[in-house]
């Protein structure tokens, strides 16, 4: 993000002013807005703009984030990352849309079993979050591949409003990683 401004690694501490200081004046708004947003609705930034690096240069990024927590839940930042897709040929804009795409793909898959772990447990959208990571990092899965073999697992579920649905639900939320594993294998004979 540094290089990106214009900074040397290690120079600079940024700073939501900081940031801000850098957007082109005809983005500033959109971004000014975007943040607003994120910060009252508290869903992931993804944006795409242009800056002002202290050389002068302007550059087109997109930014894609995050709000980051500390381990008692409190936020204290936000993480992510800049791309820089300033135009500098048709193929790097090609694989730029394909890296967006790839990544817009990715959070859809996620948000949906988020939602889905909303709905049965009766959380909020971190608590769902907190549960699919977990899961990720105790079995070691990439959180997009558990997310999406969890939506097709419930797909198997016979939905009713009873207990034996949500042992059901639980069942599947604790085995996923072994039908992810399954998946893998067989992929790759």
């Amino acid at each position: 993000m540094e290089q990106i401004h214009g900074y040397q690694p290690g120079t600079v501490t940024p700073t939501t002013r900081l940031v801000l200081s850098h957007k082109h004046p005809d983005d500033y708004e959109h971004v000014a807005a975007t943040l607003d947003d994120i910060r009252r609705t508290r869903r992931p930034l993804s944006t795409r703009h242009r800056i002002i690096t202290v050389q002068g240069a302007t550059r087109d990024v997109v930014v894609i984030g995050e709000r980051l927590r500390d381990n008692t839940g409190e936020v204290i930042g936000s993480q992510g990352f800049y791309i820089d897709v300033t135009p500098t040929g048709e193929a790097r804009e090609t694989r730029i849309t394909e890296a967006i795409a790839e990544i817009t793909d990715n959070r859809a898959v996620i948000e949906q079993a988020k939602g889905a772990l909303m709905y049965v447990y009766r959380v909020d959208a971190g608590a769902a979050f907190d549960v699919l990571k977990w899961r990720s990092q105790e079995t070691n899965i990439k959180l997009r591949d558990l997310a999406e073999q969890l939506l097709a697992d419930i797909r198997t579920l016979k939905h009713d409003d009873s207990a034996s649905y949500r042992a059901g639900f639980d069942r599947l939320l604790l085995t996923t990683h072994h039908r992810v594993n399954a998946e893998a294998a067989r992929r790759h004979c």
